[in-house]
């Protein structure tokens, strides 16, 4: 596997992506991170966000994720994700939805921990918001 390494996308759901990758680009913890084949070998924690993936012979893919680790070994990725969406399958008026229940929850609260969830709901919503604005940019 000298130009490309075997990318696995796994959400608590389903397996989103599994198959050969020639780099991508995930949202670590600290900020995006660029994986190419024989990357120096790394574990990390994921932040809400877009995955890209540039597979062979094929337009650049793209996966929301939110939660979860990204596991780099030289010849294989893999993303455990707490959520997992296609790029294509992101849904802007759920978002929008989602996101005034959080808001209406927030002022609302009856307790630190109902204002904490609803806080955790509200900052989803707006990553998800924001990866379908990009991929509108990009033309996806």
């Amino acid at each position: 596997m000298g130009t490309i390494f075997h990318l696995d996308i796994v959400s608590a759901e389903e397996s989103i992506y599994s198959g050969p990758a020639e780099f991508m680009v995930a949202p670590a913890l600290m900020g995006e991170v660029g994986i190419y084949p024989h990357h120096t070998p790394m574990l990390t924690r994921i932040r809400s966000g877009m995955v890209r993936i540039k597979a062979p012979l094929k337009d650049e893919e793209s996966v929301y994720v939110s939660g979860g680790m990204l596991e780099v070994q030289p010849d294989i990725v893999t993303i455990l994700a707490d959520t997992a969406i296609r790029g294509e399958d992101l849904d802007e008026a759920k978002a929008l939805e989602a996101k005034k229940r959080a808001e209406e929850a927030m002022k609302n609260k009856t307790s630190e921990i109902e204002y904490a969830r609803a806080q955790a709901e509200l900052m989803e919503a707006a990553a998800q918001l924001t990866a379908i604005q990009k991929l509108r940019k990009r033309g996806h």
